[in-house]
């Protein structure tokens, strides 16, 4: 008699999710941050669910996929979320002396 497997409800979804936070975490790192930890919040449910019945799941490894690639897209965006808050950091050093000075030559 053969097993009749279900698919995991949110694995498309978290796979989704994790793909597009990997994607987005390139633009200022905030998005990507969001969404992986959407798809991770997502992932939870359905990861309990299999641990209480392994065999009767079949879409195990999408759900994973998604998972890891939250993973990378929270890391990632992280990183880059860092980088671009030093910039501007850097950027408003040199500019706050210019409008400095310009303040104090106009009066």
């Amino acid at each position: 008699m053969e097993i009749i497997k279900k698919q995991l409800p949110n694995a498309t979804a978290v796979m989704v999710l994790g793909i597009l936070s990997v994607i987005t975490s390139l633009c200022y790192g905030l998005i990507g941050i969001i969404l992986g930890i959407v798809a991770l919040a997502i992932a939870k449910k359905d990861m309990k669910a299999y641990q209480e019945n392994p065999d009767g799941y079949d879409n195990y490894s999408n759900l994973n996929t998604g998972r890891i690639c939250a993973i990378v897209g929270i890391c990632v965006g992280a990183v880059i979320f860092i980088i671009a808050i030093i910039y501007i950091l850097f950027l408003f050093s040199y500019m706050f002396p210019f409008f400095e000075s310009a303040i104090n030559n106009a009066g």
